[in-house]
């Protein structure tokens, strides 16, 4: 349906030509519309269109000292010019700054999200009056420092204190410990010169648990650090290059009390603590930044999928039949089979993605108002979101790569920067594990109110349906209702089968904590069982939407389909062990799933091309738009350093010299011997 393009490879633009539906039509789905797509294009096409982005160095070449001052000459450009555009929606504006630095991660990064969305959230009206303009407007530049080098996802265990002295109403900070240096906050090491610090509050010889305080660290004028900071950068990491992770060790440092964040919960003048109406609202960062994860894990694993689909496109390998020519590396089911799961899985993470953040902006909206009794579910929902998005967006960028053979290896590709950025995903922001065992008490706690014949909030109701003596309905139909039934029956068993084990233990005199971590394989899996869930229902919620095109909404159907028995077939033994999905089914899954395969193959290349990702935020040799694989790979090798020179220094300085030597060395006699 797309019309032909100038000089797009021939068998890319056969691709197009053969979709059922628009790419436009998934664009607008993703976007939020026409009007937020032009919008989305525009802005993208200001920063495509400036001048000063051709004269950006490309960071492939770049040593890592020179990574960070490159991306600090584009992070004060793109303020600048955000300013001088007149860009006020953080949504154009983080548009801006994705097209404009290439998608790199940004020494402002932490400054633009946790920095100031912290203040926003924990500051009073008179510390948000008083420390967002300076922030918004770059007079200062800050981090969140919460992980320690001893303690990350433990939050409970961090070491950083913050006492009290009422004499001159000022808090007291310090890293008590070697462990209790703050360690990897982003920007930490050279750029920021605030710090957002987490640390246990005490005040009158009594410790009140974990607060956040604002910490001058860097004399405004020189930049020194200030009088018992230590502050530096931590070195080498596997990707992250253009970012200052740095570390942080307080000796005696004195903050005002009005430097404490005081919107939930306070330090009066004479010491005294009032606490905040629920705990849980001093981690409302952390809740923000997991919601958000989700939707970059779909928006990573989306790019991995455009390349390697549009390559196998193009790339022709092997006769299928003798003498009619080598087959294109697509048409080949085992490939199909790589790509288009995790083709799926980037839409599933794409849609809950964005469900989760508006669950986030309701949710934080209620607060403001007092309501928190969404707080609990939001947590336990965004902390295993983030675990399961990332897993899988790790795992199956990989597949997309691999799936390129060698040319996947090379940086010409793109798939190494989409790697080492979503990489780190599966570890800051709460290690995986551990969240989804956060997200496994919560399901506890609601399965004890389900046994108590309480209300349950709407996406763990299906507790509430019974388990034993039932069969799925799968059929060669394969609705979508019989699979979502299927993974809600899934993961209540699980739930329901910790609990039972939980209950047994403590009955038999274990504690239960020693309970809990006797069980906590299970409860992972109960955890994951419970999120894949929600994804399934967010999924097919978005793909039964009465206002989706026409010939678009098959499509995402299949789309939808092939991600749910995908997944099912990946777990089937959870599925098969009560009896409720039979062998029989699983037969039935298994046909349908190639059948699912073949029916999104004409349609595969218009897929990703609703993804709408332009070539320069790809910066794929492999992945570009019109095809031309093989030109840009030949550029990108002549445009090698060590090619500007006919012969290499090394050559002169070392190998030549091997080379005379060992041609100075006369051939050895032969010497015989008697026996």
């Amino acid at each position: 349906m797309a019309a032909m393009t100038t000089n797009v490879n021939p068998d890319l633009q056969n691709e197009r030509n053969k979709a059922t539906f628009d790419p436009i039509q998934l664009t607008y789905l993703l976007h939020n519309g026409p009007q937020q797509t032009r919008r989305k294009r525009y802005i993208q096409s200001l920063a495509l269109s400036d001048r000063v982005k051709q004269n950006f160095r490309t960071w492939t070449e770049l040593s890592r000292e020179e990574r960070y001052e490159e991306s600090m000459k584009k992070c004060i450009y793109c303020a600048e010019r955000v300013k001088e555009l007149g860009l006020k929606d953080p949504v154009d504006i983080y548009i801006y700054n994705q097209m404009l630095t290439g998608h790199e991660n940004s020494p402002f990064g932490l400054h633009n999200s946790m920095f100031t969305d912290v203040l926003t959230q924990q500051g009073t009206e008179e510390q948000k009056a008083k420390w967002l303009p300076l922030a918004k407007n770059y007079q200062i530049l800050g981090t969140y420092a919460q992980t320690e080098m001893g303690h990350g996802t433990f939050v409970r265990g961090l070491e950083t204190t913050a006492t009290y002295d009422p004499k001159t109403q000022e808090f007291v900070l310090n890293s008590p410990t070697l462990t209790s240096i703050k360690y990897w906050p982003g920007a930490l090491g050279k750029t920021s010169n605030h710090c957002i610090v987490i640390a246990q509050l005490y005040t009158h010889g009594r410790c009140h648990g974990l607060q956040p305080f604002i910490v001058p660290l860097r004399n405004l004028d020189n930049y020194q650090p200030l009088p018992g900071v230590e502050v530096g950068d931590i070195g080498l990491k596997f990707g992250y290059d253009a970012v200052d992770n740095g570390y942080l060790r307080l000796s005696n440092i004195r903050i005002p009390r009005e430097n404490m964040l005081m919107r939930h919960s306070k330090v009066t003048e004479d010491g005294v603590f009032v606490k905040p109406k629920n705990d849980k609202l001093l981690y409302g960062g952390m809740v923000m930044i997991r919601s958000f994860i989700t939707g970059d894990c779909g928006r990573g694993l989306s790019q991995a999928c455009t390349i390697a689909i549009r390559y196998s496109s193009v790339r022709h390998q092997t006769e299928v039949t003798p003498g009619k020519g080598e087959e294109k590396i697509l048409d080949y089911q085992t490939q199909q089979y790589k790509l288009f799961p995790a083709l799926s899985t980037a839409l599933a993470y794409l849609f809950a993605g964005n469900a989760i953040r508006e669950m986030y902006l309701r949710v934080m909206a209620d607060i403001n108002k007092g309501a928190l009794g969404e707080l609990p579910q939001l947590h336990a929902l965004s902390s295993g979101l983030k675990a399961c998005s990332s897993y899988a967006a790790n795992e199956m960028i990989e597949t997309c790569r691999m799936a390129c053979g060698g040319h996947g290896y090379s940086q010409a590709s793109g798939f190494p920067k989409i790697y080492v950025n979503v990489t780190p995903a599966c570890t800051y922001e709460g290690e995986n594990t551990v969240l989804l065992l956060q997200t496994a008490r919560y399901l506890m706690k609601c399965l004890n109110s389900s046994l108590q014949g309480e209300e349950l909030p709407n996406l763990v109701s299906y507790l509430n349906k019974p388990t034993g003596g039932r069969t799925s309905t799968i059929s060669d139909r394969l609705s979508l209702q019989s699979l979502v039934e299927a993974f809600e029956h899934r993961a209540a068993r699980l739930i329901k089968e910790c609990g039972s084990r939980i209950q047994t233990l403590t009955s038999r005199g274990m504690k239960p904590d020693v309970a809990l971590n006797s069980t906590s394989v299970q409860l992972v899996k109960a955890a994951t069982a419970h999120v894949e869930c929600c994804v399934v229902k967010i999924f097919v919620n978005e793909v039964e939407r009465e206002d989706i095109n026409p010939q678009l909404k098959p499509v995402l159907q299949a789309v939808c389909r092939l991600y749910t028995v995908y997944l099912l077939l990946q777990n089937s033994g959870e599925f098969m062990q009560d009896g409720f999905v039979t062998g029989q089914q699983v037969e039935i899954l298994n046909r349908k799933l190639l059948d699912l395969l073949n029916e999104i193959r004409p349609n595969a290349v218009a897929i990703v091309d609703g993804f709408d990702i332009p070539d320069a935020m790809l910066e794929s040799a492999l992945g570009r738009f019109d095809g031309q694989v093989y030109e840009a790979l030949y550029q990108y090798a002549r445009n090698s350093k060590l090619n500007k020179t006919e012969v290499s220094d090394a050559y002169y300085k070392h190998l030549k010299p091997f080379l005379d030597r060992q041609r100075q060395i006369s051939t050895p006699s032969v010497v015989t011997s008697r026996l």
